[in-house]
């Protein structure tokens, strides 16, 4: 049997590693399109602050690794077209090249690719001009190479999201001037603005000079550098500097499973079962390319690296004959921000109303340990949960690093992923001890703060 992946990410990759794993008589073959393999993306910000070097540090295997499993590694090759009644892969080499590679189980990872939300500009301008996105390794070593051999004093972020909040303190850090432009009303829109607003107060307490409500136009090079168009709450506006930095968002690479004959569905990713099954005979996908099964919302599109590798597992599984599914996402993130962390898992209210539950949010705040202890911190928490059935539905939460915030959000996402109700994070069994946490952790006096609201007889005393 020959399963062939499509994709060096986190998605196929993993589907690659879980059918070796299962079957090391299987023929397993990973298309990549670059020369890359299994590169962390998520780690480039840390390549540019200092804390991560060298670059190949960023490698969670090397290619030599990769092949040790017994895959076969088709690097700089791209694959152009599926054929599916032949069940054949048309490839297209670095010098041009076509050739076919046939396959019995296709896993296809293209993931997805940077959006250009409509800036003029951005089309055409590129590395050469000081203009720049990251997204691949390519992008990397672009940024890297025009930052040692231009030395740009002044970068313009545009936008916000987790990889801008990241690039302005790796660039703030390296000694830039950063001026940050998001569209929204606050920073790291995926948090509400009351918590959005404590990031906003770090990246400005570290220099970083900060425009909300901004929606950038166009960028243009001018003998000043490089002018950024926008509109700041409905005012013009011109932003300058040395280099632009885009990270506005991504869209699914879907282009190679559209031809195909593959459906496409929220956010226009692909749509797949939770088997991670196209519709296409022998055809999987998995990773941001394609549809997210939520357990609170159903079919969404939310591209995360944690889902495409259990996306990846369950497709390389079932690439294999296997009966995998894949459980659901309940949307677990977080950043670090200087020396803030801020997480969320599940829904907000608007997106727990749209979705039909009647919620309530809370927010409070509460230590990270026992106060008489040195060095406790507070943590913001708001919680959101369902008036009518007590079901937890999401937390947000922003605290100090050093907080445990990461660990303390994925008390929720467990939560969350059973289905508990908000009154019943007080009978979990979390540990402590004075310089680590209470007798009642942060994560229950926030579900407390709410019970209290929602049922005031009827709480945890």
């Amino acid at each position: 049997m020959h399963i062939v992946a499509i994709g060096g990410s986190d998605a196929g990759i993993s589907a690659a590693l879980r059918a070796r794993e299962l079957d090391p008589t299987v023929d397993v073959t990973v298309v990549v399109a670059d020369a890359y393999p299994n590169y962390s993306i998520c780690g480039i910000p840390y390549f540019f602050s200092g804390e991560v070097t060298p670059w190949q540090s960023l490698a969670h295997r090397t290619a030599a690794d990769l092949e040790a499993t017994g895959m076969r590694l088709r690097l700089d090759t791209l694959a152009t077209q599926i054929d599916v009644a032949g069940r054949r892969l048309r490839l297209r080499g670095a010098d041009g090249t076509e050739s076919d590679l046939d396959y019995d189980a296709l896993v296809v990872g293209t993931g997805a690719l940077p959006s250009h939300a409509g800036i003029e500009g951005l089309g055409h301008l590129g590395p050469a001009d000081g203009v720049h996105v990251i997204h691949s390794m390519g992008d990397t070593f672009a940024l890297d190479d025009d930052l040692t051999r231009r030395n740009p004093r002044s970068a313009i972020i545009i936008g916000a999201g987790y990889v801008g909040l990241e690039m302005a303190e790796a660039l703030t850090v390296r000694g830039m001037e950063v001026t940050q432009l998001q569209r929204g009303p606050e920073v790291l829109s995926t948090l509400d603005a009351e918590l959005g607003i404590l990031v906003r107060e770090e990246l400005i307490a570290h220099g970083v000079s900060v425009r909300t409500g901004t929606a950038v136009r166009r960028i243009e090079k001018s003998a000043a550098g490089l002018t950024v168009h926008a509109t700041t709450d409905g005012e013009a506006r011109e932003y300058t500097a040395d280099l632009v930095l885009a990270v506005v968002g991504v869209r699914p690479n879907t282009d190679l499973l559209r031809r195909a004959g593959a459906t496409l569905g929220a956010g226009s990713a692909v749509v797949v079962d939770e088997s991670m099954r196209t519709g296409l005979p022998d055809v999987f996908a998995a990773g941001d390319g394609v549809i997210t099964h939520h357990r609170l919302l159903g079919e969404t599109y939310l591209p995360l690296g944690t889902t495409a590798h259990k996306q990846g597992r369950v497709a390389g599984e079932n690439a294999l004959g296997g009966t995998a599914r894949f459980a659901g996402s309940v949307g677990t993130q977080v950043v670090k921000v200087f020396d803030l962390v801020a997480s969320r898992t599940g829904l907000r209210q608007h997106e727990a109303e749209a979705a039909g539950y009647t919620p309530l949010t809370t927010q409070s705040i509460a230590d990270d340990h026992k106060r008489y202890y040195p060095g406790a911190q507070p943590i913001t928490l708001r919680i959101t949960g369902d008036e009518h059935t007590g079901r937890l539905l999401g937390a947000q939460l922003v605290g100090r690093l050093g907080t445990e915030t990461a660990k303390r959000v994925d008390t929720y996402a467990t939560a969350l992923f059973a289905g508990l109700s908000v009154e019943q994070i007080s009978d979990l069994d979390l540990s402590y001890t004075p310089p680590l946490g209470s007798p009642w952790d942060a994560v229950q006096i926030a579900t407390q703060a709410w019970s209290r609201q929602n049922h005031p007889l009827g709480a945890h005393a």
